[in-house]
């Protein structure tokens, strides 16, 4: 992932993140290294490092001297500089976690809450964040930030079926979850906050073109280029599950038939009778095109498998043989489906990034500002 600065007085904020975000990757790494890592001036990046160890973000230490003149001093995150908390809310329950700067778990809560409504999940949801709070007391809490299953602001697919919330479509989570926190709040479709979860702390620090294949009760994905999790017009880009694939297939809740997720997903392999075994075998067709789809139409670097699923499923799928597409080369140096690194907090660590990069940097916590026709996910609530 290139990370780069930019010059412009308007930047400011943005510069931040990307200081920051550079000091997480590389630290321990001198003021110098960062500046050219980037592509701001030293100038530059020393005022940002000097406001960020004010307020606590960063640690500059200084080795002993070795010889003559005293070494450059080394930056790094401070753990302890900033907490978040990511939250999961899925038609199965609410899954929570405290995450500091590094983007470690400090603490995490599970809560079953099958087909919770709103009023009901947001009673549990304050109880929860006060609870993980409280395991670090006089910690910084920077924001809270909300993942749920998408799609969002489509009249006929969102908050219908299954695998989505059904009943949510009249809520105003930023702003309800503001008031109930007392914290800036944050919210994005999970397998969108699972992306960027792999990018910032999985294989995304590798990677700088792939394809996140999100596996929760229903399926979604997301192509990250250049380290940019790509979003689409209104927020929706990735819903690969709703692709129509089986023609006269299975009645999907979307209005359609055949679609991918009504066979390939969590929520399908609940409804299997067999083992999770025989259901990788009986899938197995299926799942080899939408993979041929994937690569063809985005050409990446590997198809990334992660979401919900354990590791041990996403390990069966992961060795299915593939057919041919664009992505069947000689020149490859990683295999054409990898198993994701972060696991199943992804989503939880996503969705506490972006509290702290909203709040850190208010700039970047505008592209989850409401567009034209969408909803609203990311602002900072008043």
């Amino acid at each position: 992932m290139a990370l780069r600065g930019t010059n412009q007085e308007f930047g400011r904020p943005y510069n931040r993140r990307i200081v920051l975000e550079s000091i997480r990757l590389r630290g321990p790494v001198t003021r110098g290294d960062v500046a050219r890592s980037v592509g701001l001036t030293v100038q530059t990046v020393s005022n940002i490092v000097r406001e960020l160890e004010e307020q606590g973000y960063l640690l500059s230490l200084r080795e002993e001297p070795k010889g003559r003149g005293l070494p450059p001093a080394t930056l790094r995150i401070n753990p302890d500089g900033g907490y978040a908390i990511g939250l999961h809310v899925t038609p199965r329950g609410i899954d929570a976690a405290l995450i500091d700067l590094s983007g470690d778990v400090v603490s995490k809560v599970r809560q079953d809450a099958p087909q919770a409504m709103p009023d009901h999940a947001f009673a549990l949801i304050g109880e929860i964040v006060s609870e993980l709070a409280e395991s670090r007391p006089g910690g910084r809490m920077l924001g809270v930030g909300m993942a749920l299953p998408g799609p969002f602001g489509v009249e006929s697919m969102s908050f219908v079926g299954p695998t989505t919330m059904a009943g949510w479509e009249d809520v105003c989570i930023p702003e309800r979850l503001s008031k109930l926190t007392g914290l800036p709040s944050f919210f994005d479709t999970d397998m969108m906050a699972a992306a960027l979860g792999e990018q910032l702390y999985g294989l995304g620090t590798e990677l700088s073109e792939y394809y996140y294949l999100y596996f929760g009760l229903g399926l979604g994905g997301a192509m990250v280029h250049e380290g940019n999790v790509l979003r689409g017009a209104w927020g929706n880009a990735g819903e690969i599950g709703h692709i129509p694939v089986m023609p006269g297939g299975e009645a999907c809740p979307c209005g359609n038939r055949g679609c991918l997720e009504r066979y390939v997903s969590l929520e399908a392999l609940d409804r299997w009778e067999g083992t999770e075994a025989q259901w990788v075998e009986h899938i197995a067709p299926i799942f080899r095109n939408a993979i041929a789809i994937i690569e063809n139409l985005h050409d990446p670097q590997t198809v990334v498998l992660g979401g919900q699923a354990s590791e041990h499923l996403l390990q069966r799928l992961a060795s299915i043989s593939l057919q041919n597409s664009v992505s069947a080369r000689r020149d490859r140096t990683v295999p054409r489906l990898a198993v994701a690194r972060g696991g199943t907090d992804s989503v939880l660590r996503g969705a506490a990034a972006l509290a702290i990069s909203g709040v850190l940097s208010p700039r970047f916590g505008q592209m989850f500002v409401e567009r034209e026709g969408a909803p609203s996910r990311g602002e900072i609530a008043a």
